[in-house]
């Protein structure tokens, strides 16, 4: 024979999950908290040349922003606790009643992974492409004809301009030396 529990309303354990469901948005803190304390631990632990000059070095930006996490997430959990409340989505293009996609969130999971598995091995130009490739394929389109060819030409400027103009390294692989 099999006991079950099952909560009673008024005992604590359902006054804790309707309290919990309340201020659900506590979680939200948590996260930035989690966030900020992680920017600000490797903005401190970051090693910078001694001979650097000036105010402003590479730890500035990522102290100012650990900062600011923290900082929203205390005022975030200050306001939830005093009962404020996000405001529902009134987004004109949602519907609220039905649930969410998961089949499209997990495809793009899975392509954006797979684009950094493969970006060492194959370069940015061509795991670009399918990174590019499949978040259309994901998002819905089904131009087989199109969606390729355009998924190249965005890679290969993306590769262009980061690597020429910006100056930023990425990745040839294997099409280094053509491009």
């Amino acid at each position: 024979m099999t006991t079950q529990t099952t909560d009673i309303p008024g005992t604590p354990s359902d006054e804790r999950r309707s309290w919990l469901r309340e201020h659900s948005e506590l979680g939200v803190c948590v996260l930035l908290l989690a966030l900020g304390v992680l920017v600000l631990t490797d903005a401190l632990t970051m090693d910078v040349d001694l001979t650097q000059r000036g105010p402003v070095g590479p730890k500035t930006v990522p102290v100012v922003v650990g900062i600011g996490l923290l900082v929203i997430a205390a005022l975030l959990a200050v306001d939830v606790l005093r009962g404020g409340r996000g405001q529902a989505e009134t987004g004109e293009d949602v519907d609220l009643s039905e649930p969410a996609d998961w089949r499209t969130v997990l495809l793009l999971t899975g392509v954006f992974l797979g684009a950094a598995a493969l970006i060492e091995p194959l370069g940015f130009p061509l795991a670009g492409a399918l990174l590019f490739w499949g978040a259309a394929f994901a998002l819905g389109s089904r131009r087989a004809d199109r969606d390729p060819l355009i998924a190249a030409v965005l890679s290969l400027v993306t590769y262009v301009v980061f690597n020429n103009v910006l100056g930023v390294p990425l990745p040839g692989g294997p099409l280094m030396g053509v491009l």
